[in-house]
């Protein structure tokens, strides 16, 4: 039985439930299914272990880049198009829902699903310690810091960001301007050399992608000008959209 099988059986058995057959080629996306929707609850050493070596092992056959593979394009600002969940840097942002626990869509591709189904399912557990100790829910624009797991990157950031309807109202430039001087500001609290944003309420949220950029720019050099900070920032896209929007900013050709 391999590592798939063994941790499809184990989620299926924890369920009260037998796993049923599965071809090859789906078996990925059953078990990315099956810790999707799966509550936050301690797992076994025996399927922490499988999940550990399946997600270290789908590294070996993924380009993760790190910083020294990027150019700066000013003042330790740097722009990289691709997945973050192969990005090797200190930390990566996550743009996350008010629980802090993950997308439990199953399989849905927004960078909160990926980011907690490549970490591992110890993510979601320590997010829900987090919110546990806090007592409610994670107000927008601010930051909370997890070990990265299986990530590449050694620590994930958690900040929500505003949902927007229409043009933004400046309350809400505000709030997401706050989502990465809240990141900015633990980083560099804890003492990180290196962070990647994605770009956040862009997607779902539904904040302008033009307005986002320039909210990110901008609030990124601000505080860098007012503290001294020498945090290296990543600014990480996925879409040829996303890429053209902070080429312009930053002049990149």
């Amino acid at each position: 039985m391999d590592t798939l099988d063994k941790m499809i059986e184990w989620l299926y058995d924890e369920k009260g439930e037998v796993a049923p057959f599965f071809n090859t080629f789906v078996k990925p996306r059953v078990w990315r299914s099956l810790v999707n929707i799966r509550r936050p609850k301690e797992a076994s050493p025996e399927y922490l272990a499988e999940e550990d070596a399946y997600l270290q092992d789908r590294l070996k056959y993924l380009p993760v880049t790190t910083l020294n593979d990027l150019t700066p394009v000013k003042c330790d600002l740097y722009l990289w198009q691709g997945d973050i969940t192969t990005l090797a840097v200190d930390a990566v942002v996550n743009a996350a829902n008010s629980d802090l626990l993950g997308c439990f869509a199953p399989c849905h591709n927004c960078i909160d699903n990926c980011i907690h189904t490549f970490a591992g399912v110890r993510l979601r557990l320590e997010c829900d310690r987090i919110m546990k100790e806090q007592g409610h829910p994670e107000g927008v624009g601010m930051a909370k810091i997890t070990p990265g797991f299986n990530l590449p990157a050694k620590y994930v950031l958690h900040t929500v960001g505003p949902i927007v309807s229409g043009r933004p109202s400046l309350h809400q430039r505000n709030q997401l301007a706050s989502c990465y001087r809240a990141c900015l500001e633990l980083a560099d609290s804890k003492g990180l050399e290196s962070v990647a944003f994605c770009c956040i309420s862009t997607g779902m949220y539904g904040y302008p992608k033009e307005a986002a950029a320039k909210v990110a720019y901008d609030t990124v050099m601000r505080y860098k000008s007012s503290t001294g900070s020498r945090i290296k920032v990543v600014f990480d896209v996925f879409a040829d959209e996303d890429y053209a929007v902070y080429a312009r900013l930053l002049g990149v050709r």
